[in-house]
């Protein structure tokens, strides 16, 4: 194996737990790599940010250091503050 893609399509045919559970860590990290993005670009710091939305600063860090996995509720004040749109699909 090569590469992270080589390895993770050998686990998704050696075990499909594991698989579904890379799949879900690369759906969050991209979900954080946006919100992240988007607030550089607004200028904003974690604590503008946390203020606006109405929780503390210590929990922007912990989503943005995958320290925590956001409940949804925050998730949704966070996009709504940063301009962005979550969208959901079933697989």
């Amino acid at each position: 194996m090569r590469t992270w893609n080589d390895y993770k399509e050998h686990v998704a045919a050696v075990d499909p737990d594991i698989a579904k559970d890379i799949r879900e860590a690369e759906a969050m990290s991209a979900i954080v790599k946006a919100m992240v993005e988007q607030r550089n670009a607004m200028g904003l710091s974690q604590r503008e940010l946390a203020a606006r939305c109405g929780i503390p600063q210590s929990s922007v860090a912990r989503i943005e250091s995958f320290k925590t996995m956001p409940n949804l509720d925050t998730l949704l004040k966070i996009f709504q503050q940063l301009g962005l749109k979550l969208t959901i699909s079933a697989a």
